[in-house]
């Protein structure tokens, strides 16, 4: 097993490999295989590359982000640009309607409410609008639609986690009540507990996850 000096080491090394990441910008400390990043990235894209950056690192338990977003001069804008651009992108991406879903800005923090059919959609707004100049935060409050069985939802969700890893798939447990899943089990890194609930939200009929792995 790692020490927490051989993790702290291995997360900034791929901090700076990260291309999304300015190091110089993220302080990281570990305890316990808990990884702690704090500082101001410049943008929310970079905050989030840097905690998946961190997630990355075999033998990393937990991450805990204390990062404050900065935003360079040049990427402010005010709350009613953010809120026009975001629609926009709705509209473009995952032709989401605004009696669809809602959108508010206040200081560069933007929450999205509303329902939508498919989670997929959710989380495509979600990514894009994560990467925007000048968003400071994104809250995702959008509720998933649709009804499928709960027995149709875990085996899809199975088979989703078959198809991705073998391994894992024996070492998780899903279970569905009126399309909530909660995973259980244990799995050997950040990325595959990520992948997990990548498989989850990738299914029909499910409205929220339960992330209840823990990384061996």
């Amino acid at each position: 097993m790692k020490s927490d000096m051989e993790l702290k080491q291995q997360v900034e090394d791929e901090l700076a490999w990260d291309p999304a990441v300015d190091a110089t910008d993220i302080g990281v400390e570990v305890h316990n295989r808990v990884v702690t990043l704090s500082g101001h990235p410049v943008s929310y894209a970079e905050k989030l590359a840097a905690e998946k950056a961190a997630q990355r690192v075999a033998g990393v338990k937990a991450v805990v982000v204390e990062l404050n977003v900065r935003l360079l001069h040049s990427d402010v804008r005010t709350d009613e640009e953010l809120a026009n651009a975001v629609r926009s992108i709705m509209r473009w991406t995952v032709g989401l309607s605004e009696d669809a879903v809602k959108v508010q800005v206040e200081k560069g923090w933007v929450t999205l409410s509303g329902e939508v059919d498919w989670a997929y959609q959710s989380h495509v707004a979600t990514r894009t609008i994560s990467h925007m100049r000048g968003v400071t935060g994104v809250s995702n409050l959008i509720r998933i639609g649709g009804k499928v069985a709960a027995l149709d939802i875990g085996e899809e969700i199975g088979k989703a986690l078959r198809r991705h890893a073998e391994r894992e798939a024996k070492h998780i447990s899903v279970k569905v009540h009126e399309g909530t899943v909660t995973l259980t089990g244990t799995v050997d890194s950040m990325a595959e507990r990520s992948a997990a609930r990548g498989a989850a939200w990738s299914t029909p009929g499910v409205h929220a996850v339960i992330d209840n792995l823990t990384v061996g």
